[in-house]
């Protein structure tokens, strides 16, 4: 059975840890993945490219390729404009927050 969160996990664990948060009512969810230095990625993923193992896959291909890029600043900077999110080595968001979207965050740690 496809389930595209223990795919992600999967793909990351091994070397950050892996965090969900859900970001919109339409199945949205923010990937996030973090090391003992703070927040390396963070990735918007749609609810599409969820659902389909294809994009997955590139998904999980194209923030391999960008973390391998390097962890200079611009590298961070670079992650966080394609991601549509923030990317700072403050950490990740806490569990519980309410999102920019007005919908509370559900994260979920596998």
């Amino acid at each position: 059975m496809y389930n595209p969160f223990q795919l992600l996990s999967e793909a990351f664990q091994a070397d950050y840890r892996v965090n969900f948060s859900l970001e919109s009512m339409a199945g949205d969810i923010m990937l996030t993945l973090a090391d003992d230095q703070g927040v390396v990625a963070r990735r918007l993923i749609s609810a599409e490219q969820r659902n389909n193992p294809q994009r997955l896959r590139r998904v999980i291909d194209s923030l391999r390729d960008g973390i391998a890029q390097g962890r200079t600043p611009s590298t961070r900077t670079l992650l966080a404009i394609s991601s549509g999110g923030q990317v700072s080595s403050h950490g990740a968001r806490q569990p519980g927050r309410v999102s920019g979207r007005g919908v509370a965050a559900l994260s979920v740690g596998i």
